[in-house]
C-alpha cells in the first residue's frame, strides 16, 4: 500500500480523486513545458490579435488569394503535382479552361492592322476642288506635277481628303490666290507684281519649292532681300519699330487726339559734325582712342534712336524703311527734320545728330 501511495503523484491524469498537492505537482510539471518553447505555439498570438481587432472595432483582414490563369493551349500533364489521383479533370475544370472570346481591344487591333494594309485611294483623272469656298477644276497630273509638294502628297492616295456635299475635295485654305498656284503648275506662269507677296505666302503653305525659287528672283522679293540685308546691320530695328507704335498709341490715348508726334534721331556715323562739315576732314571717320570715344558717348533727348551703321545706304534710306514698314501695318506716318542735337560734348565739338519729327495718324 505504501508503494501504491508513494506512486500516486506520478500516476496518470485519469485519476479523479487526486489531491491539491497532486494538482499543484501537475502545474509545476506543465509550466516548464510552456517556458521551453513559447514561440512555437501560434494560438496565443493569434488570439491576442483577434481580441485587439475586436476592442478597436476594426474589421478582420481578409485572406489574400492569388489566382493563376494558364494559357488555353496548356494541357494538364498526368504527372502534375496539382492533378488528382485519377489524372482526369472534371467537366467544370474543362469549362474553366476554355479560351475566352476575343475582347474588343483585340478586335480593334485586328481592324487597325487591316487598315494599314488597305490599298491606296484612287482618284479620277479630273479633280474638282473646293478651296475655302472657291471652286476649281484641274487634272490629277497637274496636282502631282512636283513630287515634294503638299498637293502631290495629298493626292497620292496615302491620305484621307474630306469632301463637301457636292463631292468636291475640300482644302481648308483661302482660295483667293489658289488660281495662281494652279497656273504655275500648268504652265509655269508667275503672278503679277502686286500679287507676288501673297502668292509667295501660299507657296510656302503648299511647300511648292519651284514656285518659291522663281518668286524670290523677281520684284519685289528681290528688293526685299537687299533691304533686309541693310536692316540686319541694326539688330534693334524691329524693337525700335514696336516702340514707336507703342509710344504713339499711348500719347494719342492720353490726349484723346487723332495723331501723336515723336522725336526720332537717325544718324549714320558716330561723328560730332554735320554732313555739311564733312568735306573739311580727310577721312569719313575719326580715329579716336577708347578714352576719347567715351567722351563722345551720349544719348540724345529723343524718343527713339537709330544708328550708327556702316553701309552705302544713308539716313533717308532708313527713314523710307521706317515709313514703309509702318504703312505695311496700316499706320500712316509722316516725317520731317526739325533740327539737330546741339548737346556740347568736349572742347568745340557738339553732337549735331539730325532729329526728325514723326507724326503718326490713327484715324
Amino acid at each position: 500500500m505504501q508503494q501504491n501511495g508513494s506512486s500516486g503523484p506520478n500516476c496518470s491524469n485519469g485519476s479523479n480523486g487526486s489531491s491539491e498537492g497532486s494538482g499543484g505537482g501537475r502545474e509545476r510539471q506543465e509550466r516548464p513545458e510552456r517556458q521551453q518553447a513559447p514561440s512555437f505555439s501560434p494560438l496565443p498570438a493569434a488570439t491576442t490579435r483577434v481580441r485587439r481587432f475586436i476592442q478597436e472595432r476594426r474589421a478582420l483582414p481578409l485572406p489574400r488569394v492569388m489566382v493563376v490563369f494558364s494559357a488555353a493551349e496548356d494541357t494538364e500533364k498526368p504527372g502534375d503535382a496539382m492533378s488528382g489521383s485519377s489524372g482526369s479533370t472534371t467537366a467544370a475544370e474543362d469549362e474553366f479552361r476554355k479560351p475566352a472570346s476575343p475582347t474588343p481591344s483585340f478586335a480593334l487591333s485586328k481592324t487597325l492592322r487591316s487598315a494599314f494594309n488597305t490599298p491606296e485611294q484612287e482618284f479620277p483623272e479630273v479633280i474638282s476642288l473646293n478651296v475655302g469656298g472657291t471652286y476649281f477644276t484641274t487634272r490629277l497630273s497637274t496636282l502631282r506635277r512636283h513630287e515634294d509638294t503638299m498637293l502631290a502628297a495629298m493626292f497620292s492616295g496615302r491620305h484621307y481628303i474630306p469632301r463637301d456635299a457636292e463631292g468636291r475635295y475640300f482644302i481648308d485654305r483661302d482660295g483667293t490666290y489658289f488660281g495662281d498656284i494652279l497656273n504655275f503648275l500648268r504652265e509655269g506662269e508667275l503672278p503679277h507684281r502686286e500679287r507676288v507677296r501673297a502668292v509667295h505666302r501660299e507657296a510656302q503653305y503648299y511647300a511648292l519649292g519651284p514656285l518659291l525659287d522663281s518668286l524670290e528672283e523677281t520684284q519685289p522679293l528681290t528688293g526685299e532681300r537687299v533691304r533686309q540685308a541693310f536692316l540686319d546691320l541694326m539688330p534693334y530695328y524691329r524693337d525700335n519699330l514696336e516702340r514707336i507704335v507703342e509710344i504713339a498709341k499711348l500719347r494719342a490715348m492720353q490726349k484723346k487726339a487723332r495723331f501723336a508726334k515723336l522725336k526720332i534721331c537717325v544718324y549714320k556715323e558716330e561723328m560730332p559734325i554735320t554732313p555739311y562739315e564733312r568735306p573739311l576732314f580727310n577721312s569719313l571717320r575719326f580715329e579716336r582712342s577708347d578714352s576719347e570715344a567715351k567722351l563722345f558717348e551720349h544719348h540724345c533727348e529723343v524718343d527713339v534712336s537709330f544708328g550708327p551703321w556702316e553701309a552705302v545706304a544713308d539716313v533717308y534710306d532708313l527713314l523710307h524703311c521706317i515709313v514703309s514698314d509702318l504703312s505695311e501695318r496700316g499706320i500712316t506716318a509722316e516725317q520731317q527734320c526739325i533740327g539737330v542735337c546741339d548737346k556740347h560734348l568736349i572742347n568745340h565739338y557738339y553732337c549735331k545728330r539730325p532729329i526728325y519729327e514723326f507724326k503718326i495718324t490713327w484715324w
